[in-house]
C-alpha cells in the first residue's frame, strides 16, 4: 500500500471512529412525565384521588435528597411530595426501585402477592434508605408511610404523560432543587403531592399545569394535573407527547381502582351522590354540572404500554385480549390440575400463604416452600429441605416444586393480564413472552405446541 493509499485509509477510520463517538456519545432522550397512580386501600374506597409523581429520564440522584446529571445507562428518578418521612418535603427514587422495588429489570416479579412485596421493599430499605428510614427499636422494619417510596405499581396501576426537556433545563431544575430548602411542606389542601408536581412541570413549561376550580373545586388533584397537561400537550402539538399505562403487577395483592377528582368522587359514587340528590337537589345538581363540564378524563385513551426497558410498546385491543382470554381457557383445559378463576386453585393459595420469601443465590427474587410426600404445604416449615419456587422469568424453570405449581403461578399472571379492565393490562411483547414460558412448563408436547402457536399468533 503506498502513502497516498494509507492516508486515505487513515482517514476513512478517522471519520469512522468519529461518526462512532458521535452516535454513542449523544444522550438518549430526556422527558418530564407526570405520574399519575390510581387508588387503593382506604384511598380507594373513600375519595380515589389516588397519588402523582414526576419521573425525569436525565436527571439521577446522589442521595434521596440530592439530585445531579445521569450517567449513560441510567433510567432517572422519581419525586414526590411526602408526609411524616424524616422531615423532608421531597425525595427522589431511582425509577425501577419507584415502580417494583429492584435495580435489575430481571429482577421484577412476574407474581406478588402482600408477603413478597414487604420482603422486597424492606431489602431496598436496609440497602440504601436506612439513613432516612432507620430501622424500629428491635431492628425491625418500621412503621409509617416510607412504604410509597418504594415498589408502587406492586399496589397500583400509574399512568404517565411524557414531555421533553433539554440538558439546559434540567441543569437548571437540580440546581434550583439542590439548592431551595427541602423541609416538610405537606398540607391536604394547599401543598399536596399535586401541587408539588404542578410546581415541577411548570419549571419547565410554565402554565403547563393547572388547578380547576370547577372540578376540584380549585384544590390541586393528581387526575387534573394529568388532564392540564394532556390539554397543553394538544394545544402544542409540535411538542413530542406520549401516554403510557404502567400495570399492577398480577398477583394477590388487591386490585387498585379507577382514579378520581374531588367533584367525580362525590358524583360517580352513590353512597355521596344520592343522599345529595334527595336531600340537597341542588348541591348535587352542582357536582352533576361540574363533573359533566370538566371532571371527566380517561388516562388510558390512546396510551401505549410502558416496559421496564424504557419502550413503548402497543396494548392489545378489547377484541384481541378477548379472543387470547378464551384460547388460553380452551389451551389449559387440557391442564385438569389448574383451577378455573383468577387467583389460582386452593392449593396453591395455601402453598402461596405458607411460603416465605428468598431470592435465590443471584439474587433473584423467590419463595420457600417445605411440601410433604404428596407435594402439598407441610404443616411445619423448614428452612432445611424447602422447595424453591422462582418468582422471575430468569428463575422460574429453576423451581423445585412440582411443575404444577409453577404452571399455576404463571396461568394466574396471564389470566388477570387478559382480564377486563378501565386500562390495558399487558402488551403484545409480554404476552408472547408469558405464552412462550408457559409453553416450557405445560405437561405433554401437544400442549407446549399449542402454547407456542398461541405465543406465535399474537400480534406483531
Amino acid at each position: 500500500m503506498n502513502r497516498r493509499d494509507q492516508l486515505g485509509a487513515t482517514l476513512r477510520l478517522a471519520i469512522t471512529l468519529a461518526l462512532a463517538a458521535l452516535v454513542y456519545a449523544a444522550p438518549a432522550r430526556a422527558d418530564v412525565t407526570v405520574l399519575l397512580e390510581e387508588p387503593y386501600s382506604v384511598d380507594g374506597e373513600l375519595a380515589g384521588t389516588g397519588h402523582t409523581a414526576v419521573y425525569l429520564s436525565s436527571v439521577c440522584a446522589v442521595s434521596p435528597t440530592v439530585l445531579r446529571r445521569c450517567e449513560p445507562g441510567e433510567l432517572g428518578v422519581v419525586l414526590s411530595r411526602y408526609h411524616r418521612i424524616d422531615g423532608y418535603d421531597w425525595l427522589a427514587i431511582p425509577l425501577l426501585p419507584y415502580l417494583y422495588a429492584v435495580e435489575r429489570t430481571e429482577d421484577i416479579p412476574l407474581f406478588a402477592d402482600t408477603k413478597i412485596e414487604s420482603a422486597m421493599r424492606d431489602a431496598y430499605r436496609r440497602k440504601y434508605l436506612e439513613s432516612i428510614v432507620p430501622d424500629g427499636p428491635e431492628g425491625e422494619t418500621p412503621s409509617g408511610d416510607w412504604y410509597e417510596l418504594v415498589g408502587s405499581a406492586f399496589d397500583r396501576t400509574l399512568y404517565g404523560f411524557q414531555l421533553p426537556t433539554s440538558d439546559a433545563a434540567d441543569d437548571a431544575f437540580i440546581a434550583a432543587y439542590n439548592a431551595r430548602p427541602n423541609h416538610q411542606a405537606y398540607k391536604l389542601v394547599t401543598s399536596n403531592c399535586a401541587d408539588f408536581v404542578r410546581d415541577v412541570v411548570n419549571f419547565y413549561y410554565p402554565k403547563a399545569t393547572t388547578r380547576s376550580l370547577f372540578a376540584d373545586l380549585d384544590v390541586a388533584t393528581p387526575k387534573h394535573v394529568a388532564k392540564s397537561l394532556v390539554s397543553y400537550a394538544h394545544h402544542h402539538p409540535d411538542l413530542s407527547f406520549s401516554a403510557f399505562v404502567i400495570p399492577q403487577i398480577p398477583g394477590s395483592i388487591k386490585r387498585s381502582t379507577p382514579i378520581h377528582g374531588i367533584v367525580d368522587s362525590v358524583f360517580k359514587a352513590k353512597k355521596y351522590e344520592i343522599p345529595l340528590l334527595v336531600f340537597h337537589p341542588i348541591v348535587g345538581g352542582g357536582f352533576a354540572v361540574a363533573y359533566v363540564v370538566s371532571g371527566r378524563f380517561n388516562p388510558a385513551q390512546n396510551a401505549m404500554m410502558y416496559s421496564a426497558d424504557g419502550a413503548l410498546e402497543q396494548p392489545l385491543t378489547k377484541a384481541q385480549r378477548s379472543a387470547y382470554a378464551k384460547s388460553l381457557e380452551g389451551l389449559l383445559r387440557g391442564e385438569p390440575d389448574l383451577a378455573p378463576g383468577k387467583n389460582g386453585s386452593a392449593e396453591w393459595r395455601e402453598v402461596q400463604a405458607k411460603a416465605t420469601f428468598a431470592p435465590d443465590a443471584a439474587g433473584h427474587p423467590g419463595l420457600r416452600v417445605t411440601l410433604d410426600e404428596r407435594g402439598s404445604p407441610a404443616a411445619e416449615q423448614s428452612a432445611n429441605g424447602a422447595s424453591f419456587i422462582g418468582l422471575t422469568r430468569d428463575n422460574i424453570l429453576d423451581s423445585t416444586v412440582p411443575p404444577a405449581l409453577t404452571r399455576e403461578l404463571l396461568v394466574v399472571r396471564l389470566r388477570q393480564a387478559l382480564s377486563k379492565g378501565t386500562s390495558p393490562h399487558t402488551s403484545e411483547a409480554v404476552l408472547r413472552a408469558d405464552l412462550e414460558l408457559l409453553g416450557k412448563m405445560l405437561s405433554s408436547p401437544q400442549q407446549t405446541a399449542a402454547a407456542i402457536s398461541l405465543a406465535d399468533s399474537a400480534p406483531r
